[in-house]
């Protein structure tokens, strides 16, 4: 856990502080607030976004003379989970902790209302895509603010040489930087004999299946490209339906294209993989390709991030949606409110983005706003610029929304998806028939699996 202390005599100039007016009342310092504000923020995978949050935040600290306490507690080892299950235990910590994907359903009995601020942050922001409501709100209420830090999609990281070399693919000209992508014939057909070819050339897609994030994610998203739903959202089971079997028998062939030992990576593999040179292609957000452009510079210039391919119902992206939770005991939650309107601002969420090299995303994103220079929060100027090579990442924040953006086991309620998605119960099902095991055993398996979840 990184940790840094906030003076009040510090004062740095703002930048966002007209905008966030507009939304909430001011922020009265009373000694009820007692002028103190703690708050546990995600240890970024990238280095110089701490740096990003910690000068805002000093911004909004120094105006309002708030001393503010913040711990950056890494996700390795399940220690920023561990934090969130036992300040909701205890009920005391922190009075913004940072919540991925599920955790806002998961402890809502002890988060504080947000609607009065996220709802204007929308009006003015634009609206948030479908997967970041389905997992932050509920009831009618927002349960959380949602995040620009550690949002992300989990699309295709391609070598553009070795695509190009074995599987007769140029990435660069299906997803042209500057420009729409041009990739109606970049379909699970054409995915699928790129796999093979690459692995055939001793390059294979390193893609896991195993039960962390990367391996989900990405089955996820595939999944759903067929339409297959292994629980409805009127929490039916569905996993014995023809889509299922489509989307199993196909991920099942392309599975035996993935390295060996696919089923034991988690989520630190593929990123070693590609930096290492072994791969032609992972599913991972701009993380892998900072670390190359680091460390294995000839591996940086090769890479490409781009859109997914299309199957029978659709272009899904994997996509995780990160939201910043005020514990209904904290202690200063006016202060909390007053600094998450301040980050969801346009000119922060702009400094976010760059101080994570391109890595966030906003959850603000769908229809842009109008707010110069701001007219659309996928087109920052940041993604078109960074590299080498120049224009790796304009597509990865899906700029014409020509995907849609998906969270593995949706439509499913969440209490039953999180289940879903924390057990990989979808890797499962692929490495059992993979290995053998007839489909409809598999599918009876499966079946199992989820009456005990919904029992649960």
């Amino acid at each position: 856990m990184k940790r840094a202390n906030i003076s009040r005599r510090r004062f740095v100039s703002t930048t966002a502080a007209a905008s966030a007016a507009v939304i909430a009342a001011p922020f009265v310092r009373t000694a009820h607030a007692a002028g103190k504000l703690s708050i546990g923020l995600w240890d970024h995978w990238v280095p110089s976004a701490n740096a990003a949050s910690k000068a805002l935040i000093e911004e909004w600290a120094a105006k309002e003379k708030v001393d503010v306490q913040i711990d950056y507690i890494t996700s390795q080892g399940e220690k920023l989970l561990m934090t969130a299950a036992m300040e909701s235990q205890s009920k005391s910590g922190h009075d913004i902790l940072t919540l991925r994907t599920w955790w806002a359903h998961e402890y809502a009995k002890n988060l504080a209302p947000v609607d009065d601020i996220v709802e204007p942050l929308i009006k003015q922001n634009g609206a948030v895509n479908e997967t970041v409501k389905y997992l932050g709100y509920a009831d009618g209420h927002w349960l959380a603010v949602p995040a620009t830090p550690g949002s992300n999609i989990k699309g295709p990281c391609s070598r553009i040489d070795l695509m190009k070399q074995h599987a007769g693919i140029d990435v660069q000209a299906l997803y042209p930087a500057g420009q729409p992508p041009k990739a109606e014939n970049w379909t699970l057909d054409t995915f699928l004999k790129a796999a093979e070819a690459c692995h055939k050339a001793g390059f294979p897609f390193g893609i896991g299946l195993g039960t962390t994030t990367d391996s989900v994610d990405t089955i996820g998203a595939i999944f759903q490209s067929f339409g297959a739903t292994l629980v409805d959202a009127n929490e039916k089971i569905t996993v014995k339906s023809d889509a299922v079997r489509e989307a199993l028998d196909y991920y099942t062939r392309l599975a035996r294209f993935f390295p060996p030992d696919a089923p034991a990576w988690d989520d630190a593999t593929n990123n070693k993989w590609l930096v290492s040179g072994k791969g032609a292609l992972i599913m991972n957000p701009p993380s892998a390709w900072a670390v190359a452009k680091r460390d294995a510079p000839q591996v940086a210039e090769q890479l490409w991030t781009h859109g997914m391919p299309s199957g029978p119902k659709g272009r899904f992206a994997p996509f995780a949606s990160y939201f910043w939770g005020i514990w209904s005991f904290g202690k200063n939650k006016s202060a909390a409110k007053s600094l998450l309107v301040y980050l969801s601002q346009p000119e922060a969420i702009e400094k976010l983005v760059v101080g994570s090299q391109g890595f966030d995303l906003p959850p603000f994103a769908n229809k842009g706003f109008d707010l110069p220079p701001f007219a659309n929060m996928t087109t920052l100027k940041v993604w078109a610029d960074e590299g080498p090579p120049r224009g790796t990442l304009y597509h990865y924040p899906n700029p014409y929304n020509h995907q849609i953006l998906s969270i593995a086991a949706a439509p499913s309620p969440p209490k039953i998806a999180q289940q879903i998605y924390a057990q990989g119960l979808m890797t499962k099902m692929t490495v059992r028939h993979m290995q053998g095991e007839p489909m409809e055993k598999t599918l009876a398996w499966a079946e199992t699996q989820l009456e005990g979840f919904m029992r649960s």
